[in-house]
């Protein structure tokens, strides 16, 4: 295949007859989202040889509706990086852009369905995960509102802050893959029904391109310092919105400025408890005992994590120390409800938020492994919403300079429908 989309290839039939709402419909899975008797890698040595013993939700629910999975795709380990080129397993390439990254860490999943391998994909969204390589492949990405999909199944990286979310090449694609895995879930206590008057939330319903009337804010912020050919796009697909009826006006959130350190802390922070797990007795390559509980702890991690994983590991853990955890976490807890209230602010006046989705187009392959900053800054837009536990979609805006764009939709909390109705304005 070339493009090391997949990290294991198999075939997860679907269930029901033709009429199930995926019948005759592929999907490429994440490879930190549990499939059982299918190895699930998190994309790192420590879990080469590990096999679930279960379905994530998300799984059962995609083949009772009729879905087949076709492959388990690349991600950056343990979902921690915006490249996929801290998979254990090789980088991926972008379809869209050969010779670039494809965003990450769900870059496999974008990539699948760039390339044709899968109609559809699942990948999970911590900071930007799958509205990042939706805009670098070219294709569309959904980040549901915190609580809206089950993550029971999902290997956890930051649990405050994830989601798992559908790929797809048309926004209305992407809302029919929402619709099967949206909604209620007795297994994951942080899943809830939304608030829908009595209408079923049928999203894919919702793709109907209606944006007339449709007030779209502007934050000033997410546009400063974004590359000059990903602005042009940016008003170019924003003046297309408003040709057919929507309006915009800037307006301000001023707390994202301290949005990337913010995340960074609590994202590092909770990767460091949720990873202490893999220590090759519980999970993960053993470290080989000699009589050392400690020395076989500390060589199972060693050798089973990579380089990026390793560096949130050690810098959540010293954020979490004694001495530093109100200095830094919980700075970054205040930081976050400070977001949140910007978020809340902006939405008593317009109805959705646009911006860029990443600044940049995508990286040259090798380019951000070198500094570790640019690609935690590349975050700038995705982060804030992750941190205010808001929806956000990614479009295929255009390109620059041949490279795909993305245009970022943010909306209320399980405000889908609006995000979608105006998404699909434009894909």
């Amino acid at each position: 295949m070339g493009s090391n989309i997949f990290i294991t290839e198999t075939t997860i039939e679907g269930e029901g007859d033709g009429d199930a709402p995926l019948a005759g419909t592929t999907v490429a899975v994440k490879d930190n989202i549990s499939t059982a008797g299918v190895r699930t890698t998190c994309g790192s040595e420590m879990l080469e040889e590990y096999v679930p013993p279960y379905d994530a939700t998300v799984v059962s629910r995609l083949t009772d509706a009729g879905a087949t999975i076709v492959g388990k795709a690349n991600m950056d380990e343990f979902g921690m990086g915006s490249t996929t080129e801290t998979s254990a397993f090789g980088a991926t390439d972008n379809p869209a852009a050969p010779g670039r990254v494809p965003g990450g860490s769900s870059g496999g999943s974008a990539a699948a369905v760039a390339a044709g391998e899968a109609d559809l994909a699942l990948g999970s969204d911590t900071g930007g995960s799958i509205r990042c390589p939706a805009a670098f492949c070219g294709v569309v990405g959904i980040k549901p509102t915190y609580g809206l999909v089950s993550r029971y199944g999902l290997v956890a990286y930051g649990n405050s802050l994830e989601q798992i979310g559908p790929f797809a090449e048309t926004v209305e694609d992407a809302a029919a893959l929402l619709d099967v895995i949206a909604g209620p879930d007795e297994r994951d206590a942080t899943t809830r029904e939304p608030e829908t008057n009595g209408e079923q939330p049928g999203y894919a319903d919702a793709a109907t391109g209606d944006v007339d009337g449709l007030s779209i804010g502007v934050p000033t912020e997410l546009l400063e310092g974004a590359d000059e050919g990903v602005l042009e796009v940016f008003w170019d697909a924003l003046g297309e919105l408003e040709d057919r009826g929507a309006t915009h006006h800037e307006v301000s959130l001023p707390s994202v400025e301290h949005a990337v350190e913010a995340y960074y802390v609590i994202a590092m922070s909770e990767a460091s408890s949720n990873l202490a797990r893999f220590d090759g007795v519980r999970y993960g390559r053993s470290g080989g005992y000699d009589g050392n509980w400690n020395e076989t702890f500390a060589t199972a991690r060693q050798e089973g994590f990579g380089d990026e994983v390793k560096r949130r590991i050690l810098l959540g853990t010293y954020a979490l120390s004694a001495g530093y955890h109100d200095k830094y976490y919980k700075k970054a807890q205040d930081a976050r409800a400070w977001v949140k209230q910007d978020f809340d602010r902006a939405f008593d006046e317009v109805d959705v938020l646009a911006s860029p989705t990443m600044p940049v187009p995508p990286f040259e392959r090798g380019e951000s492994l070198e500094d570790p900053l640019q690609m935690y800054l590349a975050d700038a837009n995705t982060v804030p919403v992750n941190l205010a536990d808001l929806p956000a979609i990614s479009v295929p805006a255009g390109e620059t300079d041949g490279l795909p764009v993305g245009l970022q939709l943010v909306g209320a909390a399980f405000d889908e429908r609006r995000l979608i109705r105006a998404a699909s304005a434009l894909a």
